[in-house]
């Protein structure tokens, strides 16, 4: 497995990169119970249809390849991409949504470029993208939180959520519906304090949009038992976050009907504390140095809210991650840390002394 190179002297840690996979998914189980609760069962189908389309890929791949598929799959990296695919997608999605996005994300983002540690895109967001723009309307239909369905309909139980999914039902009248972010994106001509009085996705909700504002709690709380147990540093969460909280509070302009929307409903809805902790966190295709992935997390917060606010699309987190990638290489040039025994740093092109 390789990794972007990184100066001496290396930290070595205990955890290896299965247990470190097993820790991710356990973060996750706060996120996948707030989105059962605010939205049905559909994220939790998702989850095991990817997981189950994940494996099958990795392992035929690995194969062809001509590696020991049970090493390759016991690192868990394969459940974790399809973990992070299947929590981005809309609940009650139609089954071969997950399995295309799947696919894609474990054979071409991520076996293609040669498995864990080559990839220099995250493949979960890579999927991701491909379906947003191949299939929109899918992949544009969210549930309705549990707040906003209609007096005497509820979310569809596992079953019918199960025969929904594989296409053999139609969902049931009102129980899908906009996000928080769609519904603000097409609210033009209203100030801010309107829409949130006439909109009961935002009246019915504490502070940002109603059910999204307890999934985004719940991935905060998934991402602290992460920095808790360093998986990872602060560094790029914080920089998203802060760079996304300083961006609406730029442009939130008093609350005009020309106003982006308020900074707590873009920390807290759609997929910022998802994107914050265990997206832009992989450590692969992000920055190296901790600078790095402070600046690194910093333009994606800024790439999001920009997306968001000007762009086609109400949520922007795949798409400046991917465009983050990008730029993760120039920013290690730039940000490399100090050589163990250098008083000076110097750039990653630049050759060390005596080389």
């Amino acid at each position: 497995m390789a990794f972007k190179q990184v100066t001496s002297p290396h930290a070595h840690s205990a955890q290896s990169t299965s247990k470190v996979m097993q820790l991710v998914i356990w973060a996750t189980v706060p996120g996948i119970l707030a989105l059962t609760w605010q939205f049905g069962w559909g994220s939790l189908i998702n989850v095991v249809i990817a997981s189950v389309t994940a494996l099958i890929c990795e392992a035929i791949v690995v194969k062809m390849r001509g590696r020991s598929v049970a090493f390759y799959l016991s690192d868990y990296s394969a459940l974790v991409t399809a973990l992070l695919l299947a929590l981005s997608l809309p609940p009650l999605a139609p089954w071969w949504i997950i399995v295309v996005g799947t696919v894609f994300s474990i054979v071409v983002a991520k076996q293609l470029y040669g498995g864990l540690g080559y990839n220099p895109f995250n493949p979960a967001m890579v999927g991701y993208v491909v379906l947003l723009i191949s299939f929109p309307i899918q992949m544009t239909t969210w549930v309705a939180p549990l707040a906003l369905l209609p007096e005497g309909i509820s979310h569809p139980g596992l079953v019918e959520s199960l025969q929904i999914v594989f296409g053999s039902i139609n969902p049931v009248d009102g129980v899908t519906g906009a996000t928080p972010l769609d519904m603000f994106k097409h609210s033009s001509g209203l100030l801010v304090d309107q829409v949130y009085e006439r909109e009961p996705l935002f009246n019915l909700a504490m502070f940002a949009g109603a059910g999204w504002e307890w999934v985004n709690i719940a991935f905060l709380a998934g991402g602290l038992i992460l920095l808790s147990n360093r998986i990872f540093t602060w560094h790029g969460p914080l920089g998203m976050l802060g760079a996304l909280a300083l961006m609406s509070v730029i442009f939130y302009d008093s609350g005009s009907s020309t106003s982006p929307g308020t900074p707590m409903m873009h920390l807290f809805s759609g997929a910022s504390m998802f994107g914050a902790f265990f997206i832009l966190t992989d450590p692969v295709s992000s920055a190296v140095s901790n600078r790095g992935r402070l600046i690194y997390g910093a333009l994606i917060g800024v790439l999001v809210y920009i997306i968001r606010a000007w762009g086609n699309y109400p949520d922007a987190v795949a798409f400046a991650v991917l465009i983050a990638n990008f730029a993760a290489p120039f920013i290690d040039n730039y940000t490399l840390p100090r050589t163990y025994g250098h008083t000076d740093r110097r750039r990653a092109t630049e050759k060390e002394e005596g080389q």
